[in-house]
């Protein structure tokens, strides 16, 4: 596989069979090697990512990424694609279609790229029938796939043959390809790590989903680390702020270069939702000359990051070569997956690609024997019932407007909380609904509700009697002084009637404010006329009580400053004495 390219925000893939000239090309388009290490340089053949970048005459920039070819560095070839929207094809007019043309190209469509130029490379050194002979079989092969109706360029890196051509067909596939979305939610899946005396850690990598800026808090997965860019470059040239298509070097604040890897995933914290279980839609790839059950070692790779995983099958049956079914998939560590991310799936055992797809939920809520997964965010909403829409946005990167104050919900599983509440608040008695006992669902639905009210923690229907005008206040009022026990009346209610301060409980007799207020005002003339205090057998006489009632209701008046008990008399106390 060959190289990446982003102009503006666009990326774009070179593929190909091994030593069919991709860095060659890429070295033509650009003036830059982008073969980094020596071996590479010795051996002609890409081991590793290299980078590289140039400008069209339009004034959009091109960053290439040169990617291996040969099938022993196959994960490093899947790194290099891992945000593509358009390639470059590379196929040698002296040795034609190879199988690792048709693994490329099998990956390429796994990984849904849709758009590309194919290069047929190395003419001016081939016989003219032979060039014939590769072109007519290159068309035959991409028969049926994305590159069907892409343009097809004769080139040779060494004689700069069909390269401005080639420049030509790049400029017009990009100016047609739409530009990468910024949903303010970046994502860097890290293709390199290294350090730079004086400078620190040092991470390249395609910046997708939103923007990073100088001195932002970013977070690094699976390993959670938290760090701050010290600084941004693009191909060596500083920046304030990177976008999204950016083929981006961030230096890191706090972080040992050593700690981090390939795979590892720069976000902001707090936007994304790790997740080391994934349910996907599997497309099995037709020379596959077996079925895929969960048996076997398989390998998956999404983004940068390689994954040893298990898998297994949503459905009665192994998905056949060629078919494409459901999978569930334990991946070793957690990392932010989203709806719609593409991944590839290999067996290491026989050393193939199997298949690809796309993530379908990033939060398996069901059972593998009951899950039947698809790409719609209503069947995430109903599988959840009630999601906030920060978590739905974390799962498939969609905003949704709430239904109900801080929720989505399912709008049939929304009616029936509404009907069971207002059900509730119809068959509850005077008091209504006490709304500690409701759970946070309910809680919300409240707004929703017709013909109620909430007055303190109690949810009633509009109409219904009030408090104020409560049984047990009438018996209180017509016997200030000897009380009624409250055997008939509903404890919620009674609760209800001292919080709200209507009755006042002493030793467990209940006064109305009403006998709080009499027995004040009797008081204050009595204490009048005789300063020095009342005795307990006074009050009871002048209240007309027993020393029942009469106790607690003298201890209730010492507690809120009307008395002031000194050894067996009552004075007057603050409450009294403030009013003189």
């Amino acid at each position: 596989m060959g190289s990446v390219s982003v102009v503006g925000s666009h990326i774009v893939c070179t593929a190909g069979h091994v030593d069919h000239g991709k860095s060659s090309l890429v070295r033509a388009l650009t003036g830059i090697d982008p073969d980094r290490w020596e071996e590479e340089k010795r051996r002609g053949l890409t081991i590793d990512l290299g980078f590289a970048k140039t400008s069209f005459d339009n004034g959009n920039s091109v960053s290439f990424i040169d990617v291996p070819g040969h099938e022993r560095f196959i994960k490093n070839m899947l790194a290099g694609v891992g945000s593509v929207d358009a390639c470059l094809f590379v196929v040698a007019a002296t040795e034609g279609w190879k199988p690792q043309s048709e693994e490329h190209l099998r990956i390429l469509e796994l990984m849904n790229v849709k758009r590309g130029v194919i290069a047929l490379s190395k003419v001016s050194i081939a016989d003219p029938d032979l060039c014939e002979l590769a072109l007519l079989e290159l068309e035959e092969r991409v028969e049926g796939t994305f590159l069907q109706d892409a343009p097809i360029v004769q080139v040779d890196s060494l004689d700069g043959q069909g390269i401005k051509e080639l420049t030509r067909e790049l400029e017009t596939l990009l100016s047609e390809t739409p530009v990468a979305i910024d949903s303010q939610r970046p994502r860097l899946w890290i293709d390199r790590v290294f350090t730079v005396k004086g400078s620190g850690t040092i991470t390249t990598g395609t910046l997708t989903g939103g923007t990073f800026s100088v001195d932002e808090d970013i977070q690094i997965d699976p390993e959670s680390f938290r760090s701050r860019v010290r600084s941004l470059h693009i191909h060596n040239v500083e920046v304030p702020v990177a976008y999204p298509g950016s083929r981006l070097a961030i230096n890191l604040t706090g972080v040992d270069h050593r700690l981090l890897s390939r795979g590892c995933v720069i976000t902001k914290p707090g936007q994304w939702f790790l997740t080391s279980v994934i349910d996907v839609e599997l497309r099995v790839l037709p020379d596959v000359n077996h079925e895929i059950s969960r048996r076997g070692a398989y390998v998956v790779y999404i983004g940068t990051s390689e994954h040893h995983a298990k898998i297994r099958v949503l459905g009665p049956a192994p998905i056949a070569p060629g078919e494409t079914g459901c999978i569930r998939i334990f991946l070793n560590k957690k990392i932010p997956i989203i709806l719609g991310d593409r991944f590839v799936l290999r067996e290491s055992g026989r050393n193939e690609t199997v298949g690809g797809g796309k993530v379908l939920d990033p939060e398996p809520l069901l059972k593998a024997s009951k899950a039947k997964p698809d790409d719609s965010i209503d069947r995430i909403i109903r599988e959840r019932g009630w999601v906030t829409p920060s978590h739905l946005e974390a799962l498939t990167g969609s905003k949704r407007k709430e239904n109900l104050p801080g929720w989505i919900v399912h709008p049939p599983l929304l009616e029936e909380t509404i009907q069971s509440l207002q059900d509730q608040v119809e068959s509850a008695d005077s008091l209504g609904i006490d709304v500690a006992r409701l759970d946070d669902h309910q809680r919300a639905a409240i707004p929703l509700l017709s013909d109620v009210k909430l007055e303190g923690n109690y949810l009633r229907k509009e109409g219904s009697t009030n408090l104020d005008m409560h049984p047990f206040l009438e018996e209180l009022k017509n016997s200030l002084f000897k009380p009624p026990d409250p055997d008939n009346v509903d404890r919620k209610e009674l609760r209800e009637l001292v919080r709200k301060g209507y009755v006042v409980e002493q030793s467990n007799i209940f006064f109305s404010v009403l006998a709080i207020s009499e027995a004040t005002r009797i008081l204050s003339s009595l204490l009048e006329e005789k300063p020095e205090g009342l005795t307990v057998a006074e009050i009871r006489m002048a209240l007309e009580t027993t020393r029942k009632y009469a106790l607690p209701l003298l201890n209730y008046l010492d507690e809120v400053g009307v008395t002031l008990r000194r050894g067996d008399v009552r004075i007057a106390g603050k409450r009294l004495n403030g009013n003189k």
